[in-house]
């Protein structure tokens, strides 16, 4: 039942979040970082650095989102569509092992591996003869996007500080001491990779590092892969007081005031297809178009621009009891006694993370983010999009984050190329496909193993996000130029894709061969797979509409979306995971079949059996899981309406792996598989987005259903939050207390009209807005 209602129009900004303490908003440690994954990340988008934070020695190890293995190359295997049909019939038969075998024979990847995302260097500080230190203190501060170490010798409080400025392209390192004369010590440049590196001094004020990177054996098909990317670091100093000289691969500074190293770094990748690039002219731009720019102009335009982005969130849970300890130590006590403040910060640190690893004209956050230091990382530290690159952007247009969304595009568009040649050597079938994995060479066709290799719908998963951001802004120049032809792309593949299932006799279209990630092998009729199809299909006839364009086509789309293989039921009560069998109880990571649950939106409370079915499928799986597991599960009780349950996941997943090596977050926070995921970071802020305001729902207009604290946990009693976004082009602020809305706002920023649902969900209200104008409701 709906209600009209009229709701006050505001003059301000509406913002019912009470002020927070954004100096709170810091990770802390009394001791230098051991471990990379104690070390603490900055970055601007293409440029990020782990800080040690050490006394005598410091350790800036560096990356640059353009270094990767390999070279430019074509992964798709022409003639492999011929086995297509054979693969078909052998798992219509029930030989899925038969299948598996050709499928690794004749229908995976040239080579069979990609490559992986590499580490670029290190710049290595030396403080010789500086005695004990004490009141030691590191400190990330994610408001100022600032690491800094603080500690005193003898009297004299030295501080270092080091930030990853967007605006200017650097990474710009200061050190300075509350005397003068006593800032001392050499700094250095290396690099891991062993191909011809050189280190030499450049000219009075400037260091320089060249190299390649190394070749890559791959060990699944001991394919060598020569490294072609070359690369360029430079450390220019800058100094107040004292002296500076640059000799024997190193930069001397002794007895200043303070000094500023600025590093520059470039490859020589030009986009997937070249290397044409030239670092060293790239890096000479970069110091240029600094030089002469004061120090504390640098950090306030790099702060200025960052705040842009990160207070446009503030979130308030309560607690706070614990913000006096040390990060790690407000880890390690969180079971014991939950610190809803220690929640806001991990959630902040989400938003931090994914604006300094995906910026515009960046490449999007991989596996790490932005930060890797080992030339063989934890499955190539590349993207992987059965999940884990999708989970990566769920904060992006709900927490804010718009613009750091664009990256992610640049890759589709990408891959909307190469998949194209993938579609048709793979399937002989029109549009482009990209399946479960691609690296910095846009690689689309099946790797590793055909039993999890073989699933074609990670391109469709891709293509949600530009519809999301559609849904989120209104923006109809971005659906016609951007997001549409990728749409169009991706769902022309399917209509020759689907086929027609031989079981039931109903008319059903299945897909296939295909899999459930990562589980049950290779199959026909996996339940994802029709989830993310019917999906895609939808969107794409409903934008066609919007632009009015394609009605032919999108009257087809709606009618094979029909025609998809229906969510079903299992023995156990829970949703099938498979078509043509069953396997409800394991534990395994992935809960692939719950796609339509989260980030879909095809399974809600207005379909109550199958929603019912989710909630079975997550108790039979149980609330354990690897990190970014447990951060999908985290959505998935949102989504559920449980905000109890999604408490338990929050509790089980505040663990520190650095001491119990479980899922989990390290010292540093980033999220633990283990090893280091950054996924769980950002699945985790979205989740804890999702349990204060969902608007994936719709009524029976089609207008977003705006459901304000629909799954909000007991331990969060009373707070509030402001600059949420919401389908239909909202910002929203509340507050609540004692669990119940007091306060809510809304800005409308397209004209919309707005529908509200409270957390009880028995009332749903209407208004229409105008476009700028914010709207209150205060309860009675």
């Amino acid at each position: 039942m709906f209600r009209e209602i009229t709701l006050m129009a505001v003059m301000c900004c509406g913002a019912a979040c009470a002020e927070v303490d954004l100096n709170l908003l810091q990770l802390t440690y009394e001791t230098p970082a051991k471990a990379w994954t104690d070390a603490l990340p900055v970055g601007n988008g293409s440029l990020g650095a782990m800080i040690f934070g050490g006394i005598e020695t410091e350790r800036i190890q560096f990356n640059h989102d353009t270094l990767w293995a390999g070279g430019p190359q074509s992964y798709s295997n022409k003639g492999a569509s011929e086995y297509l049909r054979q693969l078909r019939q052998l798992l219509f038969d029930g030989k899925q092992k038969e299948a598996e075998k050709l499928g690794m024979q004749q229908f995976m990847s040239d080579p069979l591996r990609q490559v992986p995302y590499q580490p670029f260097g290190d710049l290595h500080l030396e403080f010789p003869n500086l005695g004990t230190a004490t009141q030691y203190r590191r400190t990330l501060d994610l408001d100022g996007a600032e690491a800094f170490t603080v500690f005193s010798v003898d009297g004299t409080v030295f501080r270092r500080s080091v930030i990853a400025s967007h605006p200017d392209g650097i990474i710009a390192v200061r050190i300075e001491s509350d005397q003068p004369g006593k800032v001392s010590f050499t700094a250095r440049l290396s690099t891991p990779h062993k191909k011809d590196p050189k280190i030499e001094k450049l000219d009075d004020r400037t260091l320089r590092l060249t190299g390649m990177v190394d070749d890559f054996l791959s060990k699944r098909d001991n394919a060598a892969l020569e490294g072609q990317v070359r690369f360029e670091a430079r450390v220019r100093v800058d100094t107040d007081g004292g002296s500076a000289v640059v000799r024997d691969g190193r930069i001397e500074v002794m007895a200043a005031n303070a000094a500023v190293l600025y590093l520059a770094t470039a490859t020589s990748y030009k986009n997937y297809q070249s290397l044409e690039a030239d670092p060293a002219v790239l890096c000479d731009a970069v110091l240029q178009r600094i030089e002469g720019k004061s120090y504390e102009k640098i950090l306030a335009d790099h702060q200025t621009d960052h705040r842009a982005l990160f207070r446009r969130v503030k979130l308030d849970l309560g607690g706070g009891h614990s913000g006096a300890l040390p990060t790690n130590e407000r880890l390690n006590g969180y079971q014991a006694n939950p610190d809803p403040d220690f929640v806001r910060l991990l959630y902040q640190y989400g938003r931090y993370l994914l604006i300094a690893s995906s910026r515009p004209g960046g490449q999007a956050a991989n596996l790490q983010g932005l930060w890797n230091d080992s030339k063989s990382p934890a499955w190539d530290s590349k993207y992987t999009i059965n999940i884990n690159t999708e989970m990566n952007y769920w904060p992006a247009e709900q927490t804010n984050l718009s613009e750091c969304h664009e990256p992610l595009f640049d890759l589709i568009d990408d891959l909307s190329i190469t998949g194209k040649e993938v579609a048709r050597d793979f399937y002989g079938a029109n549009g482009w496909v990209t399946h479960h994995n691609t690296d910095g060479w846009r690689g689309a066709a099946p790797i590793n193993a055909s039993n999890h290799g073989i699933w074609p719908t990670g391109g469709a998963w891709l293509c949600t996000h530009l519809w999301e951001r559609y849904l989120f802004t209104g923006d109809k120049i971005f659906l016609r130029n951007r997001a549409y032809p990728r749409l169009k792309g991706a769902a022309e593949f399917f209509l020759d894709y689907l086929v027609e299932d031989p079981v039931f006799g109903k008319g059903w279209l299945v897909s296939g061969p295909s899999n459930s990630p990562e589980r049950g092998g290779l199959v026909m009729a996996p339940t994802m797979d029709h989830q993310i199809v019917r999906h895609l299909l939808r969107t794409t006839a409903e934008a066609a509409d919007i632009l009015e364009c394609d009605a032919e086509f999108a009257a087809q789309l709606r009618g094979t979306a029909e025609k998809i293989a229906p969510n079903e039921t299992g023995s156990e009560g829970q949703l099938k995971e498979w078509l043509y069998k069953e396997d409800p109880k394991t534990n395994h990571r992935h809960v692939s079949h719950l796609w339509g649950l989260h980030p879909g939106v095809e399974i809600t409370p207005d379909t109550p059996e199958l929603f019912e079915a989710c909630k079975k499928t997550l108790e039979l799986r149980g609330d354990g899981g690897t990190g970014w597991s447990r951060g999908w599960k985290v959505n998935f009780w949102a989504r559920l309406r449980d905000g109890e349950h999604m408490e338990r996941i929050l509790a089980g997943f505040f663990q520190n792996s650095s001491l119990t090596n479980q899922a989990g977050f390290y010292n540093n926070l980033f999220d633990a598989h283990p090893p280091f995921q950054i996924d769980g970071n950002f699945g985790l802020t979205a989740g804890i987005t999702e349990a204060l305001l969902q608007s994936h729902r719709r009524d029976g207009k089609g207008n977003p259903v705006i459901d304000l604290l629909s799954a909000l946990p007991p331990g969060w009693p009373d707070g509030s939050v402001s600059g949420l976004c919401a389908r239909g082009g909202f910002e929203v602020s509340m507050s609540w207390k004692s669990g119940r809305l007091e306060k809510a706002t809304f800005k409308s920023l397209l004209g919309n009209p707005l529908v509200i649902q409270t957390a009880s969900g028995r009332e749903v209200l209407q208004a229409k807005t105008e476009q700028g104008k914010t709207y209150e409701w205060k309860r009675k």
